[in-house]
């Protein structure tokens, strides 16, 4: 047993491959960078795996251009949100706080240009995503919408609006930092601003690529991680940490293959930034019943400690605390649902899957989303003690003596309803049943 953590634990095979991840710079949905990082991903899975392949699928292309927050003192600095559709569109300007659902309720905002911050307080009980946000202000008659970071530093965020079944948004969005929302809300509240966007809407193709090792079962484990990255940034924590995970866990599982007693399909996905659209892709065509679980790395090695959202699964919540328990290394574990990365496409449905992130101590993406997701912020040995952590608890999960029984969608319906998710679900379009 030795041997394996020795091996992962000074193997540079994952890490270099974050390296050529980030320095493809623009990994955009639909883009040559997405493309390029697909078949070096495809490459690399492809000196381990039995098999390796490109899948491609179409999507709604979008190609950010300039944007803008014009006031009656000058234009404020701003990133278009990806999806947003082109166009001007002026209105009061309203800064609605948090943006709460409550806030909205009892806000007049017909034909405002409304900001919302990133974050929620500390006491609300759940995570508000910005889409979530997006769509109450559209509902609400907003002229546009203005994101704004509560992370501090000169950042505006990016993340996309827009559904699958309208992907380009309702309204002109942008992202504005924390610095130039404060200047907008101390100085114009009141006063008329214009929201430009310039952005280039046209058809794309994605792709997600695949590999396979292991046992020929009818079973399947799917590893799994996205490809696709914000143009803005080098996308090292989101998620080019989690691509090159699924690298480096394929490499160790092919020195264990003899353990596995369940095929490994190891997917990672294009366009999840736009929608989870190559994870939809992919469920849509793969018999669910026929997956026994799924083990999502998206947001991995930001932090030491890994972060194991279980989606109410207790087998799966248990698994990850032994492996936690045998290596003497804290992990965290939730047993509540996450439905925001591309695992969600398949526990929708019932089936059994971990989103695995890191703690970070801070509220919401951090740096993610912004221009500082780069290298520099990761460090080799969290990323090498996670890899040993990861392949252990696959080899665990592809074991004949383990079991975890898919849930019916009812059950994940109730669920979603219990933690208060499903309105904001039901709002952006995300709700499936």
């Amino acid at each position: 047993m030795a041997d394996w953590i020795g091996d992962t634990f000074t193997s540079d095979t994952g890490w270099t491959h974050l390296e050529r991840l980030v320095d493809v710079r623009n990994r955009m949905a639909g883009s040559d960078g997405e493309r390029e990082a697909a078949v070096a991903t495809r490459d690399a899975l492809a000196e381990h795996a039995d098999d390796a392949w490109l899948d491609e699928f179409d999507i709604q292309g979008w190609t950010r251009g300039d944007s803008g927050v014009e006031t009656p003192a000058g234009v404020e600095d701003s990133i278009a949100l990806p999806r947003s559709p082109s166009g001007d569109a002026a209105g009061e300007f309203v800064d609605l706080g948090h943006g709460l659902p409550e806030d909205f309720e009892d806000a007049d905002l017909d034909g405002k240009v409304v900001m919302v911050a990133s974050d929620v307080p500390d006491w609300y009980d759940r995570y508000l995503h910005r889409r979530e946000k997006y769509y109450h202000a559209v509902e609400a008659g907003a002229a546009a919408f203005v994101y704004e970071n509560h992370v501090e530093g000169c950042l505006p965020p990016t993340g996309s609006v827009g559904t699958s079944d309208a992907p380009i948004g309702d309204i002109p969005a942008v992202g504005v930092s924390r610095e130039v929302g404060a200047r907008l809300s101390r100085r114009f509240e009141g006063d008329e601003v214009t929201v430009s966007v310039n952005a280039d809407v046209h058809d794309a193709t994605s792709q997600n690529v695949h590999a396979t090792l292991g046992p020929d079962t009818d079973e399947e484990l799917l590893v799994t991680s996205h490809v696709d990255a914000h143009d803005i940034a080098e996308g090292a924590m989101d998620n080019g940490a989690g691509t090159a995970m699924v690298v480096e866990v394929a490499r160790a599982l092919a020195a264990r293959e003899d353990e596995l007693d369940t095929r490994i399909h190891f997917v990672c996905y294009g366009a999840e930034e736009v929608g989870l659209v190559g994870a939809a892709h992919d469920a849509d065509e793969r018999d669910l019943a026929s997956v026994r679980a799924v083990l999502n790395f998206d947001g991995v090695v930001r932090g030491r400690t890994l972060k194991f959202y279980a989606h109410g699964f207790d087998a799966l919540a248990d698994a990850a605390r032994g492996v936690g328990d045998d290596f003497g290394h804290p992990v965290s574990v939730t047993p509540k649902l996450g439905p925001h990365s591309d695992h969600w496409e398949y526990v929708q449905h019932g089936v059994p899957g971990y989103h695995v992130a890191s703690e970070t101590g801070g509220a919401g993406r951090g740096w993610g989303h912004t221009y500082a997701d780069t290298l520099e912020k990761l460090e080799v040995r969290n990323f090498r003690e996670q890899a040993v952590l990861l392949t252990d608890l696959a080899v665990r999960l592809a074991d004949d003596g383990f079991a975890v029984a898919h849930a019916s969608e009812a059950d994940i319906a109730a669920a979603l309803e219990d933690e208060d998710l499903a309105e904001g679900m039901k709002i952006t379009g995300d709700w499936p049943y």
